[in-house]
């Protein structure tokens, strides 16, 4: 005779995830292309002219990545009105991790309180906070947890080199959060594209400080412990991938690009955006662009992107919205919302 189970098993019927709170932090120091100017052989008008941005936040010395982190998470707390020990999962997307362990996740569980939180680190540069909202989807749907918090952050200025001018110009501080949950009715995330091609891993980035290459005396000034990369083959592979993460995601959804009310990219080369707004067919107005302001977060942009178009009413309830990314590896994201 076949034994009953003791309780009753949990529903297999898949869940919708909506993002129910976000949040951002960034560093109150602001570096601009004038201070740049004096720092190495650049101008103003050479950097906007290349890549659109006016100014970057730098963390302080003693500001890790876990902190902004955690500053964005408390934000997206606030806004989602739960407690940290709702939170079943964190998932922290870095690049620049406060060290290679344990996760910075486990830092962040620490600093806001979420005692039941399971804890990891995603490692996919730039695309990092979209393959955690995807992450988190997955968890979500097949009811393995319910509430989970994603984190974008990077502290870029801790591994730049700043007497190259063709990378110190492009990159900034900070942290995007998002909390992920079931909301009854809601459609929330529709499609998630993800890909990667370790192909092209030699083009963007830091050869220097894992096991491969490690750090010692007789290297330390070689700067292998910095960003290196290809501008002109990052630039092709990030329009190009930026491009089929959008239309897959689009596919998926069963949605027209005309269908989207605001388009947020990540936020490293005003060139790039353009070139995908062109290709897409739609106006450059449609399209959430701060990196004016910021520079490229890495992992944070599109979360900090994401926070300041909700704060600010840009993205209203029902609206679909089409996030895409791009990243070192090379990793690339698109994922449709219906806020």
């Amino acid at each position: 005779m076949k034994r009953q189970p003791s309780s009753s098993p949990r529903s297999t019927k898949r869940r919708t995830v909506s993002i129910i709170g976000t949040g951002s932090y960034v560093p109150e120091k602001i570096l601009t292309n004038e201070d740049l100017s004096r720092m190495v052989d650049t101008s103003d008008e050479w950097i906007t002219t290349r890549t659109g941005i006016k100014q970057r936040r730098i963390a302080a010395k003693d500001e890790n990545t876990s902190d902004m982190a955690a500053k964005a998470a408390l934000k997206a707390i606030e806004q989602a009105k739960i407690s940290p020990k709702e939170i079943n999962l964190i998932l922290v997307a870095t690049a620049t991790p406060d060290m290679l362990f344990p996760a910075t996740a486990c830092f962040v569980q620490k600093k806001i309180g979420a005692t039941k939180a399971a804890c990891l680190d995603i490692s996919a540069a730039c695309a990092g906070f979209l393959f955690g909202v995807e992450i988190a989807q997955q968890f979500i749907t097949s009811h393995t947890y319910d509430t989970v918090l994603v984190i974008g952050a990077d502290k870029l200025t801790s591994i730049t080199n700043w007497t190259d001018r063709n990378t110190c110009v492009l990159f900034g501080d900070g942290a995007g959060a998002a909390i992920l949950r079931h909301r009854g009715g809601s459609h929330g995330v529709i499609s998630t594209h993800i890909g990667s091609d370790g192909q092209y891993s030699d083009i963007l980035f830091m050869p220097g400080g894992g096991s491969r290459c490690p750090i010692t005396r007789d290297n330390v000034d070689l700067n292998l412990a910095t960003i290196h990369m290809t501008g002109k083959e990052v630039y092709k592979q990030a329009v190009t991938a930026m491009l089929s993460a959008a239309k897959k995601a689009l596919e998926q959804a069963g949605l027209s690009i005309h269908d989207i009310a605001c388009v947020i990219p990540h936020q490293a080369n005003l060139r790039i955006i353009e070139a995908i707004a062109d290709r897409l067919g739609i106006p450059l107005e449609k399209f959430y662009v701060n990196l004016d302001r910021y520079g490229n977060t890495s992992a944070a942009a599109v979360a900090i992107a994401l926070d300041e178009a909700n704060r600010s009413g840009r993205i209203k309830s029902g609206d679909y919205i089409l996030m895409v990314v791009f990243g070192g590896g090379l990793t690339w994201a698109g994922t449709v919302i219906e806020w």
